[in-house]
């Protein structure tokens, strides 16, 4: 498994990936799914995207990397993770967060902070804990699901 750098080579795998993650409806805020002409223009305006490539072309997850703020809170990160359903439980998704962390820290961010874990999202808040992320505990209802119900949800930071 080797971790890179996306190339647009790469855009209809991580659309394809991207929109599952969407269309799931329990993790993502984005409620629209990108398309070609609108994930070319989404993935490029990251500070990074990493690609999880299975060395034989192909792409099995994913993650933007990005400001989470700007001018004084410019130096707090923010990042999202998609793991294909036919790959997950694989630990791809800890090694695309270890990459982050290594690429939020390279780019100078001093942070790297989830605002919206969701909180019955059990196995990405087990994987942050585990890694160090600290927990800034809950925002009631603060996610809305699919089906139209309200979750908690678990702001995340780690220092890098």
């Amino acid at each position: 498994m080797l971790i890179r750098k996306y190339r647009t080579s790469d855009l209809q795998q991580m659309v394809n990936i991207w929109n599952e993650v969407v269309e799931e409806g329990i993790a993502f805020p984005q409620e629209e799914l990108l398309h070609e002409e609108t994930a070319e223009k989404f993935f490029a305006s990251q500070s990074y995207c990493g690609v999880a490539d299975d060395e034989n072309g192909h792409i099995v997850g994913l993650y933007i990397l990005h400001p989470n703020n700007i001018g004084r809170c410019g130096h707090i990160s923010n990042a999202s993770y998609a793991v294909s359903s036919s790959c997950r439980g694989q630990h791809i998704g800890e090694k695309l967060v270890r990459d982050s962390l290594c690429q939020a820290k390279a780019l100078g961010f001093r942070i790297l902070q989830f605002n919206a874990v969701v909180e019955t999202n059990i196995h990405a808040r087990h994987l942050y804990e585990r890694i160090g992320f600290k927990p800034l505990g809950v925002i009631p209802e603060g996610f809305r699901k699919k089906d139209g119900h309200f979750e908690n949800i678990c702001p995340y930071y780690i220092a890098l």
